[in-house]
C-alpha cells in the first residue's frame, strides 16, 4: 500500500504531549486493528461531471468531517481514523481524482485542481456545509486553499502533520541536496508508470519490485488484491507524477504571510517524532522548518493552536489515531461553545 510519502521523500516530489485540547477527554471508540472487509469494493461513485470520485461516509451527527488524505494515499489511509469519529460524528473520506476508485482527472494534478474536485464533490454528494476539514500532510495543504477559496463552507480546520515549508532557511545545503535528487525521485516514478502501461506491475521484476509494497498481512487477501491492482493502474502513476511535478516549488517557499484563516477553529498536530529516520544532516533542519511552519499555521487564526502528538512519526493516521479523533473532538466543542 503506497502510504501518504513523507519527509525528505515528500520533499523530493513536492511532506505538550498529546495533550488532549481542552476539554476533551471523553472516551472515544477504540481504533481497529483490521480495516472493514469493505475496502476491498468502492463506498460511493459520486459524479462530478462526467467524471466519478469514491466517498465512503460513516456516523451521524453535524457539523460532517471530511478528510483529505496525504500524497499518494486515498480513502484508506484512515482506516484507523475514520470509525473512532464516527462513533461520534458524520465523517467522509474520499481517493483523489486518479487513486483508489476514483477516475482519473485533467493533468497537472496541483493543490488547486484537487480543491476543484474536492468542492465539487462536496456538491455533487449533497454534503452539508459548513464542514470540519481534516487534512494530513499534503492533504494540509488542500484543505488551507479550499478554507481561503469556500471559508463559507468550512467550521474549523485540523492540519495534522503539515509537510514543513521553506527548509533552505536552515540548511540550504539538504535543500539543494534534496532537489538535485529530484530528477532521479520522478525517473522511479515514470518506470513505475512504464511498468503500469505494459502491465508489468501484476508480477513485477527487477527495479519495478519498488513500485508496490509488499501485502500487508492485517488486511486480508481482498483488500490486498484491490489495493495491487489500483495502484497497477496507469492512472495511478500518472497521478503521482503530475503530483510530484506540481507541488516541488510549493514547499520551497515559506507559509504564505498573507494566509489567513479568520477566528475558525484550528489544530495543527505535530509529530514529535517525524522525522527520526530522515539523515542526520538533514532530520535538524527538517525539524526546525516543521516547527516554524506548524507554528506559523497555527497563528492564522485567532482561534489556532498547535498540539505536539507524542509516540508518532509524520504517519499520524497510523501511529495516533485517537490524537486526531481528539482534534477533532476539540474543535467541535469550540464550535459549540461559540454558538452557547
Amino acid at each position: 500500500m503506497v502510504r501518504s510519502l513523507p519527509l525528505p521523500f515528500a520533499l523530493l516530489l513536492s511532506a505538550g504531549l498529546l495533550g488532549a485540547p481542552p476539554g476533551t477527554g471523553e472516551a472515544h471508540a477504540a481504533a481497529p486493528n483490521r480495516p472493514a472487509p469493505d475496502y476491498a469494493e468502492p463506498g460511493r461513485r459520486v459524479d462530478i461531471g462526467g467524471r466519478s470520485l469514491n466517498l465512503r461516509c460513516s456516523g451521524e451527527g453535524a457539523p460532517t468531517v471530511v478528510l483529505e488524505a496525504g500524497f499518494g494515499a486515498d480513502a484508506m489511509a484512515w482506516w484507523r481514523v475514520q470509525p473512532m469519529i464516527a462513533a461520534r460524528q458524520r465523517v467522509c473520506a474520499y481517493d483523489r481524482a486518479g487513486y483508489g476508485f476514483s477516475d482519473p482527472g485533467p493533468m497537472p494534478r496541483g493543490v488547486d485542481a484537487e480543491v476543484a474536485d474536492l468542492h465539487a464533490l462536496i456538491e455533487a454528494a449533497g454534503i452539508a456545509t459548513p464542514v470540519i476539514l481534516v487534512g494530513h500532510s499534503f492533504g494540509s495543504n488542500i484543505v488551507r486553499r479550499y478554507d481561503q477559496r469556500h471559508g463559507g463552507e468550512v467550521a474549523a480546520l485540523v492540519l495534522v502533520e503539515p509537510p514543513p515549508q521553506h527548509i533552505g532557511e536552515f540548511s540550504p545545503a539538504y535543500q539543494k541536496q534534496e532537489m538535485d535528487a529530484m530528477p532521479q525521485a520522478l525517473e522511479m516514478l515514470k518506470r513505475c508508470e512504464r511498468g503500469a502501461q505494459d502491465g508489468a506491475l501484476a508480477r513485477p521484476t527487477g527495479d519495478l519490485r519498488a513500485c508496490l509494497r509488499p501485502p500487508d498481512p492485517r488486511f486480508g487477501q481482498r483488500i490486498n488484491d484491490a489495493l495491487r491492482a489500483n495502484q497497477s493502474k496507469p492512472a495511478f502513476w500518472q497521478t503521482l507524477v503530475s503530483g510530484s511535478e506540481a507541488k516541488a516549488a510549493l514547499f520551497a517557499e515559506p507559509v504564505d504571510p498573507a494566509e489567513r484563516h479568520g477566528d475558525k477553529p484550528l489544530l495543527v498536530l505535530t509529530a514529535r517524532h517525524a522525522y527520526a529516520a530522515a539523515p542526520l544532516n538533514g532530520r535538524r533542519a527538517l525539524e526546525a522548518a516543521q516547527l516554524k511552519t506548524h507554528e506559523t499555521l497555527a497563528q492564522t487564526s485567532s482561534r489556532g493552536r498547535r498540539v505536539t502528538v507524542n509516540r508518532a512519526s509524520h504517519d499520524v493516521p497510523e501511529d495516533r489515531p485517537d490524537a486526531i479523533a481528539d482534534a477533532v473532538a476539540a474543535v467541535i466543542e469550540q464550535l459549540g461553545a461559540a454558538t452557547r
